[in-house]
């Protein structure tokens, strides 16, 4: 009797244990802006050539075709925390030049991936290697059902995954980012609340102190192990708000909750463009003029032992999750890139978009309709005069080689420049606290849905007109600044906050972000 009752003690104390009674978070900074660059999505299109250009951040096992186990095997990642190879990725931004049509790509400025470990009574787990995730729709050109408002739980409408931040120097905002008299039907919409965000893209240089403009995405964090691993479009969820707690529906898997941050050099393009007057210049590379298709991508690729230990003692908060006690394999202090698959020119001056994306959205119309890939990616109207990428006779997937220099770099794609990283000092930088991510809280609906993104796509048509090149890809792994080590009292750090407090200011620091603020005057 007495063991019988002992055990059903420990039961109860393993998932009082399993419960997690206060949201914590971390936020992953990275080692240099980019791992890489290209029209390469191996969820969408595995294998094959993407319809429009992403950056990539993330493990060196990412290729067209990667799976876990390539990026389990990376030779290297950018990610600070050695032990994530997993890879994050997201569209690039262009510019089209008023006056001449043609398109530059914008700077990509840094890249921070937050990680919120929800308040529940779920235990969560880390990512099982493989997992695939997309988070926004790609396809759509008109603005969110939930209009420019701040939303992450269904239970009070449709959520808003996807939004725009906008800062503005001195925090300024008696000329708005976004036209107050937008209803979203030929312009973006801003929040009347928190001047700073919207939906789509606003129609004013974001001049903001360290924060250029910002896409910044939400991703749903219950796992549905019976939809498996890679079936993006049905596998995930977000939780349900259970009287403050947000739990999965039962048998499903509560994984963190990532947020992501792309922040985009827009302000070097000012005085190019008439602001203030409904159109804007810039467009994804999918085509979107609207800003509204805002999407990103991830690929689980972490050490899963190491992901639930942060899981379970972390709280650093915008101190970086470099910060956190305990990190089993230390940090990555090197820069890592590999080059990119697909042979084509994706920088500089362009007459038309990577993948001959036409534009798309407001009088441009509707975005063409989808491969049978199933891509959060557009599909061209012609055939692209760029070439493609194909698997090697010999090699299932282009695999990485590592080589050693001695001054930090990047390795870019074939006609590309190459960009030198100086050796930097790392200034102190004031703390910023991103509001999205202040109020990062996914209070969610009735029952879970999957998250049904894409509607049935259409049969792909073959270019006939394509070059076929197959391109290795190339690590280079350079040593940069040595990385700021890890402090006992970071677990003190700032707590999770689920109420929507508003709040901007984030450390874009440690690390490769703390010292490349230079370029910045407001």
């Amino acid at each position: 009797m007495k063991s019988t009752f002992v055990a059903a003690a420990a039961l109860l104390a393993g998932a009082a244990s399993a419960a997690k009674e206060e949201g914590t978070f971390a936020v992953l900074r990275f080692t240099n802006k980019q791992l890489t660059r290209g029209r390469m999505d191996p969820i969408l299109f595995p294998g094959e050539t993407s319809t429009h250009v992403h950056n990539v951040m993330g493990g060196s096992g990412f290729s067209t075709s990667a799976t876990g186990k390539d990026l389990m095997e990376s030779k290297c990642s950018n990610a600070m925390i050695k032990g994530d190879n997993s890879a994050y990725w997201f569209p690039s931004l262009y510019f089209q030049d008023p006056k001449s049509g043609k398109f530059e790509d914008v700077e990509f400025d840094y890249f921070n991936a937050y990680y919120f470990f929800e308040k529940t009574h779920d235990e969560i787990k880390p990512f099982p290697a493989g997992l695939q995730i997309v988070a926004g729709d790609a396809m759509t050109r008109t603005m969110p059902k939930a209009g420019a408002k701040p939303n992450l739980d269904p239970s009070k409408g449709p959520v808003n995954a996807a939004r725009m931040t906008c800062p503005r120097a001195n925090n300024d905002y008696s000329t708005p980012s976004w036209d107050a008299k937008s209803d979203g039907t030929t312009a973006g919409v801003g929040d009347p609340i928190t001047k700073n965000e919207g939906v789509g893209f606003p129609d004013r240089t974001c001049d903001g102190t360290f924060s250029p403009l910002r896409a910044d995405v939400h991703f749903p964090s219950c796992y549905n192990p019976e939809a498996g691993l890679t079936n993006f479009k049905n596998n995930m969820a977000y939780p349900e708000d259970n009287d403050g707690y947000l739990d999965c529906p039962k048998g499903w898997i509560h994984v963190p909750h990532l947020f992501y941050e792309a922040y985009w050099n827009t302000n070097k393009f000012q005085g190019r463009w008439t602001e203030g007057e409904g159109k804007q210049p810039f467009v994804f590379s999918n085509g979107d003029v609207t800003g509204y298709s805002s999407h990103a991508d991830f690929m689980a690729g972490w050490d899963e032992k190491l992901l639930k230990h942060i899981i379970d003692t972390c709280n650093a908060g915008t101190l970086g999750m470099d910060n956190c006690p305990g990190l089993f394999y230390g940090l990555n202090k090197d820069d890592c890139t590999i080059e990119s698959e697909i042979d084509e020119k994706t920088t500089g001056t362009l007459d038309k978009l990577p993948g001959n994306n036409p534009l798309s959205g407001f009088s441009y119309g509707d975005a063409p309709s989808m491969p049978n890939k199933g891509d959060d990616d557009e599909k061209p109207s012609k055939p692209s005069a760029e070439p493609s990428v194909k698997p090697s006779a010999t090699k299932s997937a282009p695999k990485d080689k590592s080589t050693a220099v001695e001054a930090p770099q990047y390795t870019k794609p074939a006609e590309e420049p190459t960009v030198a990283i100086p050796k930097p000092t790392l200034p102190s930088v004031p703390e910023i606290v991103s509001d999205a991510a202040a109020e990062a809280t996914s209070v969610l609906a009735n029952a879970p849905k999957p998250t049904e993104i894409f509607g049935k796509p259409d049969q792909p048509k073959k270019c006939k007109s394509t070059r076929v090149h197959t391109v290795w890809n190339t690590v280079t792994v350079t040593q940069t600044a040595s990385v700021p080590a890890q402090t006992e009292d970071a677990a003190a750090a700032p707590a999770y906050k689920r109420d929507p407090v508003r709040r901007h200011a984030h450390q874009h620091g440690n690390g490769f972000n703390n010292f490349r603020r230079r370029s910045h005057r407001h």
